[in-house]
C-alpha cells in the first residue's frame, strides 16, 4: 500500500520517535491524524488549562487535515484522551468540540487516561477523516 507522509511546517516534528503527524491512503482517501496536543515545535505545552490544550489541539487537527486536502467537515471519527477522570474535564471541553464540531458530529470516543505525552499534557485528540478521491 502506498500511503502519504504528512506533517505540516509549524508542528513539532514527530520524526525523532518514527512517527508522522498523519498518513493518507490516496486510494481510500482516509487520512489517519495522530494524537493532536497543544504543544508549540520544541514538544512544549503552550496552554495550560484543559480548555485551552483543547483548543491547541484543535488547531492543530485542522493544520493536519488541510495539509492531507481535508477539513473538519471530513471527519469521521475522534478518539478524545483526557488526563484524568473525563467526567471531570467535560464542563471544558464540550463546548470547545460544539463550538468546533457542531453540526459536523463525527462519531467520538473519549477516554480518561492516567498520563500523556509529557506531564503537562492533559488532552490528546486523534482522528480518521475521508478526503473525496478527487482531492487525494
Amino acid at each position: 500500500m502506498n500511503t502519504t507522509l504528512v506533517n505540516p511546517a509549524g508542528l513539532y516534528d514527530g520524526a525523532a520517535v518514527g512517527m508522522s503527524q498523519a498518513t493518507l491512503d490516496p486510494g481510500s482517501g482516509f487520512v489517519f491524524v495522530s494524537g493532536q496536543v497543544d504543544w508549540d515545535t520544541a514538544s512544549r505545552v503552550r496552554h495550560h488549562t484543559l480548555e485551552g490544550q483543547a483548543e491547541g489541539a484543535i488547531g492543530h487537527l485542522m493544520l493536519v487535515l488541510k495539509d492531507a486536502g481535508a477539513s473538519l467537515q471530513d471527519v469521521l471519527q475522534l478518539r478524545v484522551y483526557v488526563r484524568g477522570e473525563l467526567a471531570d474535564g467535560m464542563p471544558q471541553i464540550a463546548p470547545v468540540f460544539a463550538r468546533h464540531f457542531g453540526a459536523i458530529r463525527p462519531a467520538l470516543t473519549g477516554v480518561g487516561v492516567a498520563s500523556l505525552a509529557s506531564r503537562d499534557t492533559l488532552i490528546e485528540i486523534e482522528a480518521l477523516a475521508r478526503v473525496s478521491r478527487k482531492a487525494a
